[in-house]
Formats: structure tokens, sequence, C-alpha cells
């Protein structure tokens, strides 16, 4: 017997397995593909698309069956997704990764480029509102790749002043970025 989504989700709040397991078969190479194309590591996109459904297993009964079930399941792999993203910032091996992500690969819809575009003129239109020290600041941070020890010694300044600059920045930039659709190469770069 084939059930909708609806019957699924009603089922899947009461706890049936068999329920649960028809979601999983239904939906785990798609969001296998949309967790990949941005970490581009089996073994975290692996690790990912599990956490999505013990998190859906754990929080069913909160799970509103009048909604849409997608919506739903594609924003706890977004927000997982970008939660090892962030995990993974700190470690040599992303680094070159999350600089790669600024680019955009001639696959992209071109929807995705238009949103890249205008995301990118609104972070220069940002940046410009900086002072002239914390965009200075972080430019040679972001793109000269410079620690903070290196800027501080360029500039004359402490490291403790540099890093209160940057910080001050990337609050700046996050509060004016990040409307809740923001989940582009440029935006994941900016702040891990």
């Amino acid at each position: 017997m084939t059930y909708s989504n609806t019957e699924l989700v009603k089922l899947l709040k009461k706890g049936d397995m068999s329920a649960f397991d028809v979601i999983y078969r239904k939906y785990s190479r798609r969001l296998y593909g949309f967790v990949f194309r941005y970490v581009k590591q089996e073994s975290d996109t692996e690790e990912i698309v599990q956490e999505v459904f013990i998190k859906i297993w754990q929080s069913r009964d909160k799970i509103n069956v009048y909604s849409s079930f997608e919506s739903f399941l594609f924003t706890i792999a977004h927000n997982e997704t970008i939660n090892l993203l962030k995990k993974r910032a700190t470690e040599q091996k992303y680094l070159e990764h999350v600089k790669s992500l600024q680019q955009i690969e001639e696959t992209y819809e071109i929807a995705d480029e238009i949103h890249y575009k205008e995301l990118k003129q609104k972070f220069q239109g940002l940046l410009d509102e900086l002072s002239p020290r914390q965009k200075e600041i972080f430019l040679m941070s972001r793109e000269e790749g410079l620690s903070h020890k290196e800027i501080a010694e360029k500039l004359g300044i402490s490291s403790n002043t540099v890093k209160n600059h940057l910080v001050a920045t990337l609050s700046f930039l996050k509060k004016r970025l990040d409307n809740g659709l923001v989940i582009s190469g440029l935006f994941v770069s900016l702040f891990l």
C-alpha cells in the first residue's frame, strides 16, 4: 500500500517505524545530494543525513502534519550542514574547501547565480559602510589570508585590537546579511 506524505507523517508521529523506513527510503538519496553539494565529503554527508533522520525521529511529535514535510526535512539538513561546516572550519583540511565555496560553479542554476551576484553586491555595499580601519583589517584577514598577528604587525596595533575589529565587523555583516534565506558559498565563507 502506498501512503501520501500526510499519511506517512501521521503514522510517524505515532512512532510507526515502518513509516519512518518509507520516509527514509523516499528522501535519503535526495538529502544526500543536497548536503554533498556543500560539504563535498562522502563521510561527512553520510553523517549529516544520518543526523537529520535521527532528529526527525526524535522530534516526530513536533512535526506539523499540515505543513510541508519536505521543507521541514530540508531545513534540518541545511542547519546540520551549516553546523558541520562551522565545526570543520577549524580543521586545516577544510580551510581550502571553505575558500573554494566562494567560487561559483558553472553547474549552478541561473537563479543561484543571480542570488550570488545580488548577495555579493550587497556584501560590497556593507563593506563600504565599515570604518576604513575595519574594512582594511577585514580585507587583510579574508582576502590576503593574514593572521591577527601579521595584521597587527603591519598596522602597528595589538593583535587584540585586530581581533576586536574582526569580531565587530563579522557581527555587523552577519546581522545585515542573515535573512534566513542565505545559504551560499559566499555567506559560509564569510563567517567560518
